[in-house]
């Protein structure tokens, strides 16, 4: 209760000695607001706007809705994907989620290790069937 009689009275003081003290919190509260919210916010957007002007024919993406395709053509704000042989689909420009790969870029060459021949043995494999039925 104390806490609130002082606040109070720093409020008053602040209001009648200097106007901007008054308003300075809510300027912080602003301010922060901005830098975690709302500039974050305008970075995404900036980025999905360059991932999505960069497109072109033979990229695999993924679109907001989660369909994987391959760009066919792109036009001003229509993209057409296959996303099955001979099924292609036309998807807005602003409905794509991500590249996976661009047709543009090198695929990654993996160092696969070569296959190991294993013996086999004449065992059978575990059952995978558990019985959970209460035991008596």
């Amino acid at each position: 209760m104390a806490y609130g009689r002082l606040f109070l009275v720093y409020l008053a003081e602040s209001a009648s000695g200097n106007p901007l003290g008054l308003f300075l919190p809510f300027i912080l509260i602003i301010g922060v607001m901005y830098f975690l919210v709302m500039r974050p916010q305008q970075k995404r957007r900036r980025e999905a706007m360059e991932l999505q002007n960069k497109l072109g024919p033979g990229d695999e993406i993924v679109t907001i809705g989660g369909l994987h395709g391959t760009v066919v053509a792109v036009e001003d704000d229509v993209v057409t994907l296959e996303i099955a042989p001979a099924v292609q689909v036309r998807f807005a420009r602003p409905a794509i989620s991500r590249v996976l790969t661009r047709a543009d870029e090198p695929a990654a060459e993996t160092a696969e290790e070569p296959a190991v021949a294993t013996e086999t043995t004449a065992e059978e494999p575990p059952n995978p069937v558990v019985d959970v039925r209460k035991q008596d």
